[in-house]
């Protein structure tokens, strides 16, 4: 689906549309997407008022942030003038994941740092700093990750004999850490973001504008595809998309469906699924409830096509026979029809869609972790070693056997209809390989399979594990990295928050009762390709 073509979202499936249309004329009556447009908070009950009040500026960004587009227009020309073309992106969740969509989509480049792999960090530091500016983005100010990254490259900027506050551009809200610390450090330019706009609610804000627009996306085209759709996502009547798509993915999880596989079915837009997966899972996993987005590489990817009656596949892009629902639209509209659908099936499922409840323990459980380097650094003893890979079993899984045989008993540890969850915290360009796993372990284990990047999914889909349906197993993916990078001002490398991060992580899946494989691979390259032997050995 090109720019330009017709928002609309399309159900195949007779038994879901019939399933669908009294959820939607339920919606009409309540005027729910009308209200929505003009920012009402009542929409999901009284104890989500107070924080949906502040939360819903996003609906009409379409307008709020024109006035963006100059200055960022502005600020690139000057870059330019100065020979500084190359733009790296710090930023983790919905700081990142709208920006690197935007980029892959108009195919410009753009550097993104959403990592604590210090690999990966080295990488964007060798690329060429007299031309490098860096956008440091976080909503709080004080995301650890991005402080990290923006400790590292002022260092670096510093030693190679350049002003490092002239090479720093700040996204981040009014009174955060990071807007005072950018203030007093004199930092090139400040972006103030609409503090009433949730991170992953805010694709078209400063967040996914100032990255993208400094690469060389046309940010002010966005905004057109989303204005070109606003009034029919604000309609109370049975043509909008948005109220089509959210009563689908309703009628579908009460009827046992609580997962969404998303694949692209030629939409023109790269990456989508990413970014609508720490949508969905953020707002809706929660108080054991919610949709767990599957991102998959293809319509014939496992999991999409074969679905069980535990999952909806939901094509963006042309609709195809395995997909009973389909989205279509240029990316700026598809951004906020996503966005309406996500808030409204919230009150669908009766829960809060702007909160994250269950986000902070695994960033405590992580400086704990930090603050403790005796534990982190000594830890737990492999329970048993298969060549390059450490295993790390929960209870009830033996690892008397072959890596094979201990993946198999695993997952068996999966209840009916659970799913798989693949946490890779290694490199995510150095390491794509492992992105294969996803697709060998859902053909061979039957579960609908996620893969995430660590740390960059705890921002997103780490809602869903610990606050939705408590029927996922985990698979974490660590590795001894070859080289480590030190993080200027704190007790820490890069490699020991990247491994605090995993411990930490999976220590509060464990206390959740989820079981959690850990395979630490002493060998990178080595470890992923003996993994990969290892899973093509467990039986389908």
């Amino acid at each position: 689906m090109m720019p330009g073509e017709e928002t609309k979202v399309t159900i195949t499936d007779g038994e879901l549309a019939a399933k669908s249309a009294p959820l939607v004329d339920k919606l009409i009556a309540d005027q729910v997407a009308g209200k929505l447009a003009a920012g009402d908070p009542t929409l999901w009950g009284p104890a989500a008022e107070s924080e949906a009040a502040i939360r819903l500026s996003w609906t009409a960004l379409h307008r709020s942030s024109r006035p963006l587009i100059g200055e960022i227009e502005a600020l690139r020309a000057e870059l330019h003038r100065e020979g500084i073309d190359r733009v790296v992106l710090a930023g983790m969740g919905g700081s990142s994941l709208a920006p690197e969509v935007i980029t892959r989509t108009e195919g410009v480049p753009l550097t993104v740092l959403d990592t604590t792999d210090p690999g990966q960090v080295a990488d964007a530091l060798a690329g060429d700093l007299n031309r490098t500016v860096i956008v440091v983005s976080s909503k709080s100010g004080g995301t650890v990750e991005t402080d990290s990254h923006r400790r590292i490259f002022a260092k670096a900027f510093a030693d190679a004999g350049i002003d490092a506050a002239s090479r720093i551009v700040v996204v981040t809200d009014p009174g955060s850490p990071l807007a005072e610390l950018a203030e007093a450090e004199g930092y090139r330019k400040v972006f103030l973001a609409d503090p009433h706009v949730g991170g992953r609610y805010s694709a078209l804000t400063a967040f996914g504008l100032v990255p993208a627009g400094l690469a060389g996306a046309d940010v002010a085209r966005l905004l057109d595809q989303a204005a070109g759709v606003a009034e029919k996502l604000a309609a109370d009547g049975a043509g909008n998309p948005a109220l089509t798509l959210a009563a689908a993915w309703g009628a579908a999880h009460a009827d046992g469906a609580e997962k969404v596989v998303l694949a692209d079915t030629g939409s023109g837009i790269t990456g989508f699924a990413d970014w609508a997966e720490q949508l969905i899972a953020e707002s809706t996993g929660k108080q054991g409830t919610g949709l767990l987005p599957v991102a998959v590489d293809s319509p014939g990817a496992p999991g999409f096509a074969d679905a069980g009656p535990d999952a909806t596949p939901v094509a963006i892009g042309p609709g195809t026979d395995a997909a009973p629902v389909a989205t279509a639209g240029p990316l700026g509209a598809q951004f906020l029809l996503w966005e309406f659908a996500t808030a409204i099936v919230g009150r669908l499922l009766e829960i809060n869609p702007f909160d994250q409840p269950d986000v902070e323990a695994a960033k405590q459980a992580a400086r704990d972790l930090l603050g403790d380097p005796a534990r982190l650094e000594g830890g737990a003893q492999p329970s048993a070693a298969d060549g390059p890979v450490e295993i790390f079993a929960p209870a009830g899984v033996s690892t008397d056997g072959t890596l094979a045989e201990v993946l198999r008993a695993f997952l068996a540890l999966a209840p009916e209809h659970g799913y798989l969850s693949v946490q890779a915290y290694l490199d995510r360009l150095d390491d794509a390989s492992a992105a294969l796993l996803r697709g060998e372990l859902a053909r061979r284990s039957g579960l609908q399979t996620t893969f995430g990047w660590g740390p960059r999914f705890l921002h997103s889909t780490g809602q869903y594990h610990k606050g939705g349906h408590q029927n996922g197993i985990f698979l974490q993916l660590t590795g001894a990295p070859e080289t480590d990078l030190e993080v200027p001002g704190r007790p820490y490398t890069l490699g020991k928050l990247q491994h605090a991060q995993a411990l930490g992580d999976g220590q509060v899946l464990t206390q959740h009762g989820r079981p959690v494989l850990r395979l630490h691979l002493t060998d990178r390259a080595a470890g992923l390709a003996h993994l990969m032997r290892a899973v093509e050995e467990v039986a389908g």
